[in-house]
């Protein structure tokens, strides 16, 4: 407990990058922090950045949903992103600002130790199977499988999944992540 207060004080203090000079708040991350299970999105969109939590925009309400697909609530789960800060007009992270910021991940990942990681989206994937030495492949193709690997921790779970917000722009999406979750749910 506190080494995730003393990460949060370090993060709202952060000028690793030009990041910021633009954001209203970080977004650290929120939930249980002996989670089993969690969620890494890519960066805080403008709802995010307003209040300084993780996914409470449009695609914040479809990760609830899906959340409530498998019989989870927020509080038994662990939500972050790659960067704590919004990228200006939701642009993506560049490789400065990924380079910045990933060290407060691997931070939290070691406060929480979950069993399972999921990643929300692209840049997500990306810096976790390159950080556990997992081989990349596109989201279309890996999504929804499950990735196990041994750390020092012990054996852990990697299940990528299309980011939430998929199913804002593209409804049909949301049977892909529903059934993307059940499959997160028996891990």
């Amino acid at each position: 407990m506190i080494a995730m207060k003393e990460l949060e004080e370090e993060i709202k203090g952060c000028r690793r990058c030009d990041l910021w000079k633009t954001r209203t708040n970080p977004v650290v991350g929120e939930g249980t922090l002996s989670a089993r299970v969690m969620f890494i999105g890519e960066a805080p969109g403008y709802y995010e950045d307003l209040k300084g939590k993780p996914f409470i925009g449009k695609a914040g309400k479809v990760l609830d949903a899906l959340l409530e697909s498998v019989g989870w609530e927020r509080s038994e789960v662990y939500i972050a992103n790659v960067l704590k800060c919004r990228p200006p007009e939701n642009r993506n992270p560049t490789m400065a600002e990924l380079k910045s910021c990933t060290p407060y991940l691997d931070t939290q990942l070691a406060i929480i130790e979950p069993t399972v990681i999921a990643t929300l989206g692209n840049f997500s994937l990306g810096y976790i199977f390159d950080n556990f030495g997992l081989k990349k492949a596109k989201i279309s193709k890996i999504h929804g499988k499950v990735f196990k690997l041994s750390t020092v921790a012990g054996i852990k779970k990697v299940i990528p999944l299309y980011h939430p917000a998929v199913a804002t722009y593209n409804p049909g999406m949301k049977e892909t992540l529903i059934a993307d979750f059940k499959v997160l749910s028996t891990c």
